[in-house]
């Protein structure tokens, strides 16, 4: 699939690291390091804008080893970017940890992952076929 992209970054365009990698880093485009103090949310710019085509979107999922490490994640995870956007793509990252995290310009702070969807159209009835889960939800198959 090719996908039309401007790169307004200092940054070369995303890529895949592996041969069977789902998603494709994205780089802070920043003039200047910033600080991300704990529980503080900020949207990341990156210097990219993408024409995504009817039927697929974006998706913003945080990379784990900053989870992981450092406590950095997407709150809205995972974002949506719509086919329809035409403007920046930014990451929304919040610090869930108790220490400052210092982002700099070019550092991974995301994924973006490029998935096919549909377009539903709705069909209103009065009721719904059964099944054996039925309405059990929240916990109900247990823990183990």
């Amino acid at each position: 699939m090719k996908i039309k992209i401007i790169n307004k970054s200092k940054h070369e365009l995303p890529e895949y690291k592996t041969a069977f990698s789902a998603g494709m880093d994205l780089r802070a485009n920043l003039e200047s390091s910033l600080v991300l103090k704990s529980l503080e949310r900020k949207i990341i710019p990156t210097g990219l804008y993408m024409e995504i085509p009817k039927g697929y979107e974006g998706q913003i999922r945080p990379r784990s080893g900053l989870a992981s490490k450092f406590g950095i994640g997407c709150p809205n995870s995972p974002g949506t970017i719509d086919a329809d956007y035409r403007g920046e793509l930014g990451v929304i990252l919040v610090n869930l940890s108790k220490e400052d995290f210092t982002i700099n310009d070019g550092d991974r702070v995301a994924q973006l992952v490029i998935a096919k969807h549909e377009t539903v159209e709705w069909e209103q009835v009065d009721e719904l076929n059964d099944t054996e889960r039925g309405d059990s939800g929240y916990g109900s198959s247990g823990i183990k």
